[in-house]
């Protein structure tokens, strides 16, 4: 089992067979889950920063058991060069697990 932190998810982290097999859950809160062994496929450098994450544009594709938490950024656009969230962001937190 892997666990990811990802600032997106794709259909294309699935192989089609696996589509139904996908579950997503919102979490309570906005604090971030222990990300400290997961593997980062945040591809968008200041939102890696402000995650306190590696930036890593690497393609994934989840097999059973592996789990990715997504950072949904609301708020809007980060200012470039961010390493904090600005007043009015937060971070929406959604696991994603394939059963």
């Amino acid at each position: 089992m892997t666990v990811y932190v990802s600032n997106a998810f794709s259909l294309q982290m699935v192989q089609d067979e696996d589509l139904q097999r996908v579950r997503f859950r919102a979490t309570e809160g906005e604090d971030a889950p222990d990300l400290s062994e997961a593997v980062s496929c945040v591809g968008h450098a200041d939102t890696a920063a402000v995650l306190g994450v590696e930036c890593a544009r690497i393609n994934v594709t989840l097999i059973e058991g592996d789990r990715m938490w997504v950072a949904q950024l609301t708020g809007g656009r980060l200012p470039e060069g961010s390493k904090t969230l600005p007043e009015g962001f937060r971070f929406r937190w959604v696991l994603v697990e394939l059963l």
